[in-house]
């Protein structure tokens, strides 16, 4: 058995965490398979089999791929699974984190029903983004597509289409295409509603409005956005969870979900609704 071992930090306290966690899976007979940054960066023996893309993945065969960090650091670990069906085992040293199911202390104490497969796959959404002129960026994202202006302090106006039926032109700072994994990061701050992951919707939520009769919507996810920018200047912001690209204003983008689903490892007594009350402290009201 194989396990990949991925996070964006570099701290002595992560190293520290991490070499334990690998000696933990290496007294189990699970080979650790590390992400050649951090390896480069932490200084990992040179002994370790190492990974940088999807393809490594696959050819080394990993069969889990461990992230440790907060949401962002697991949001952007679908660079390197892409569509290989790799479950994702999300630990928290970050600080809310909705999508980490595991604590660092839970890591260890769950491990071997995790070695095991004894537990539960959420399998989630991902949005994919069509740009016709543009080729030269990774085109998915597991959060939500954020469309934004761009060295410009005035807005930007955004006429939308569903299934190439008008629905309204956005004016505003821009706006967010989210899946229900989503729904708690950039839309929920913007007023967006929070999805349960088990339903199959999108929510389009605008950034800033000036029309203060707009507001967020849910749609079904076999729906197909296009999208067309006016701006005072050339160029808007197209952001992928957390990867920011430039774009023309005459591109237009067509969005929609894609034809494969991530899959996250969650203990199989953790609920959603669980997660909810536990980070947004519902409950919590001393009335209660």
């Amino acid at each position: 058995m194989k396990a990949a071992i991925y996070t964006q930090k570099s701290d002595l306290d992560t190293f520290l965490y991490l070499s334990k966690f690998i000696s933990e899976l290496n007294k189990r007979g699970v080979e650790s398979v590390l992400y050649q940054g951090m390896a480069e960066a932490m200084q990992f023996s040179k002994d370790f089999d190492t990974f940088a893309n999807k393809a490594d993945l696959t050819d080394r065969n990993v069969d889990l791929f461990f992230t440790f960090g907060g949401d962002g650091t697991l949001v952007s670990s679908l660079l390197f699974v892409q569509d290989s069906g790799i479950p994702i085992v999300g630990v928290n040293t970050g600080r809310l984190g909705f999508l980490a199911s595991f604590t660092k202390e839970e890591a260890f104490r769950e491990l071997d029903s995790i070695l095991k497969g004894s537990y539960t796959l959420s399998r989630r959404s991902v949005i994919e983004v069509i740009c016709p002129n543009s080729s030269d960026f990774f085109p998915y994202a597991l959060n939500d597509i954020v469309i934004s202006r761009k060295e410009t302090t005035s807005m930007i106006t955004i006429d939308s289409f569903i299934n190439d039926e008008f629905l309204n032109v956005f004016w505003g700072d821009g706006v967010i295409i989210s899946t229900p994994t989503g729904s708690t990061a950039y839309s929920l701050s913007c007023g967006g509603p929070i999805i349960a992951p088990e339903n199959d919707n999108f929510v389009i939520t605008p950034i800033a409005p000036h029309n203060l009769n707009v507001r967020p919507l849910i749609v079904k996810d076999d729906a197909e956005f296009r999208l067309k920018v006016e701006s005072r200047v050339p160029q808007y912001s197209l952001s992928l969870d957390s990867r920011l690209v430039h774009i023309d204003t005459e591109t237009e983008l067509i969005i929609r979900k894609a034809n494969f689903k991530i899959a996250l490892v969650q203990p199989t007594n953790l609920s959603f609704y669980e997660t909810i009350r536990q980070k947004l402290l519902w409950g919590k009201d001393k009335r209660n």
